[in-house]
């Protein structure tokens, strides 16, 4: 990882802003106090460890550009993915509290993080009333997120797991304005989407061309997804996109 040739500076953290004032309403003099947190700037190549589980954490992380994911590796040296992250995510957060990760964040391809110092984020959580609701309100949809994906894994064939992850990429893709819904580059290889959906890599190689033979995707690509039928997709993943805790008004949902 590499600190960004130039200068931080406020507009950087701009994404961070938008994606927070989803979840509340912001003062003039909240936004300003949001932009002008101190952070640093750095090109992280992909595969790059941004946290490591059992470290002590003094930043906090925000997606600037590219993906990351969450994991754990348990004794038998398995991998289980349990996120994703984009542009405008605070991957950490959790952390400015509770010190030290319980998993590790991995970048899944070249991007930008910015860094920000955890007493920063209490400092500016306990001073103003309204970024700390935003702040708390992010971790719960997180939490509502992770609670979808141990139902995916849990309860879900391998048809329905992995048609429920193109769908969530889909939507999630097109509300941070990086995609459209219904056509994408996936940016998991299919190892990674097995270590998301608690498959093989042949086996979701063979339930990619399942969907494809079906009609409900189309693969330009290995990884170009555009899907045929949104709503059939969306039936065949028992997708519900209640859990993403968007408004009624996004335009996103219409």
């Amino acid at each position: 990882m590499t600190t960004d040739p130039h200068r931080a500076n406020d507009s950087e953290l701009e994404p961070m802003v938008r994606k927070l004032e989803y979840r509340a309403n912001f003062s003039a003099e909240d936004r300003a106090a949001l932009l002008r947190l101190p952070h640093t700037v750095k090109n992280a190549e992909i595969h790059h460890y941004v946290v490591r589980e059992r470290d002590r954490a003094s930043h906090c992380c925000l997606m600037l550009s590219g993906f990351a994911i969450r994991h754990k590796i348990v004794a038998s040296g398995h991998r289980q993915i349990v996120a994703i992250h984009m542009k405008g995510e605070m991957v950490d957060l959790q952390n400015s509290l509770l010190g030290v990760a319980d998993h590790s964040v991995q970048m899944l391809t070249p991007g930008k993080v910015a860094f920000i110092p955890r007493e920063e984020i209490v400092r500016i959580a306990t001073e103003r009333p309204a970024v700390a609701m935003a702040m708390w309100a992010d971790t719960l949809v997180d939490a509502s997120i992770f609670r979808e994906w141990i139902a995916n894994v849990g309860r879900r064939d391998a048809r329905t797991r992995v048609a429920h992850l193109l769908c969530e990429f889909g939507l999630r893709l097109k509300h941070a304005e990086l995609a459209e819904e219904t056509r994408y580059e996936m940016p998991m290889t299919q190892e990674q989407l097995a270590d998301a959906t608690g498959l093989t890599p042949v086996h979701v190689n063979r339930t990619l061309r399942a969907l494809e033979a079906e009609g409900l995707i189309e693969r330009a690509s290995a990884r170009a997804i555009t899907i045929g039928d949104w709503k059939k997709l969306a039936g065949a993943g028992d997708f519900d996109s209640n859990y993403l805790h968007m408004r009624p008004d996004d335009p996103v949902l219409a």
